[in-house]
């Protein structure tokens, strides 16, 4: 039944690209300038973007998108406490995390990643398994920022990371560079 809502999802709201990121920055912070970016520049190619739907760069990347006319979805949980962002022009309530996690990342046919805590960990540690894995078929999972080399560099060193392993990640500097990965690797992609 998760399956049938999901693929109906995209195909009624246009090509997905899920953003993954910290709910803890501000307006003013690097990554909710970035991720606002992002969002107006993913909505201006025509995208549907989805996040967790609550602060911080999922309220940065859903604003971007909202204020150029996109359409914003917002998966979020029953359990959570805090409002929802009010830049969704749609909410996706999940009745716990790991319903959330498959929403956001089974309709999508591409995913950006940007600054955050162990949620945005948690969240792009699944996208590059189900991808490493064959679980998902190819599409782009975009590191945008420069914590994301050093932190990549160390699972390498510390973990069982090999180079074809980071070969399925795209590092981006900028929000441009990002969107540019995204238009170019996520055609053809069928969710």
């Amino acid at each position: 039944m998760l399956h049938t809502q999901v693929t109906k999802l995209s195909e009624t709201q246009g090509r997905i690209i899920t953003i993954f990121g910290g709910s803890k920055c501000r307006e003013g912070d690097p990554e909710y300038a970035q991720a606002l970016r992002v969002g107006a520049l993913l909505a201006d190619s025509g995208f549907t973007i989805c996040t967790g739907g609550y602060a911080g760069v999922m309220e940065a990347a859903s604003r971007g998108a909202h204020e150029r006319g996109g359409r914003v979805i917002g998966i979020t949980m029953n359990q959570f406490k805090a409002e929802p962002n009010r830049y969704l022009t749609e909410k996706v309530p999940s009745e716990h995390f790991y319903e959330r996690l498959q929403r956001l990342i089974t309709q999508s046919v591409g995913y950006v990643a940007l600054r955050g805590g162990m949620g945005t960990v948690t969240e792009i540690s699944l996208v590059w398994n189900k991808l490493q894995t064959h679980v998902l078929d190819p599409r782009p999972l975009v590191l945008l920022g420069d914590c994301w080399p050093p932190i990549v560099k160390a699972w390498q060193e510390n973990l069982v990371v090999n180079d074809t392993d980071v070969q399925i990640l795209d590092f981006a500097g900028t929000p441009e560079a990002a969107v540019a990965i995204i238009r170019e690797k996520s055609q053809g992609v069928i969710v």
